[in-house]
């Protein structure tokens, strides 16, 4: 499947867990992977990623024609080092949330993903992104 979306990782307990970035053009999607990239993320894909499952899990990377390029709104399109691909860890939607919110899910191509909404051009959205992918990950460590 190709969504129409942004892919960054961050590397954590020795691998890349992403984090799907979500919306309709003009959203902020590359606008907050570009920031994302200021506070330790790497790029996988920008505008369009390739996601498939593999053994109940979810991964996802660039169509051959956008590897490595991302755009920059205003600017141009430039080239980005990028990851050939992660494991999507969370999927962001745009948008204001509650304070506290109750947990959110996505389900893509068959497997259930937190969901974290998140206003995208918010200065604390890439921290936001950080600890949400940060504490998913100690929560999963500790019921393997």
């Amino acid at each position: 499947m190709i969504a129409h979306a942004g892919l960054v990782a961050q590397r954590l307990g020795g691998r890349w867990r992403g984090a799907l970035i979500e919306g309709p053009s003009g959203a902020g999607k590359s606008d907050l992977a570009l920031r994302a990239l200021d506070h330790g993320f790497r790029l996988i894909a920008d505008d369009r990623v390739v996601v498939w499952a593999c053994e109940g899990r979810l991964f996802g990377r660039a169509p051959a024609t956008l590897a490595g390029l991302m755009e920059v709104r205003g600017f141009d399109v430039v080239g980005e080092p990028a990851l050939p691909f992660c494991e999507i860890g969370l999927v962001l939607a745009p948008g204001a949330p509650e304070r506290l919110p109750d947990p959110e899910w996505a389900e893509l191509l068959g497997i259930r993903l937190p969901r974290l909404t998140l206003p995208y051009r918010e200065a604390s959205a890439p921290a936001k992104l950080g600890r949400a992918l940060s504490t998913l990950y100690v929560a999963n460590q500790r019921r393997m």
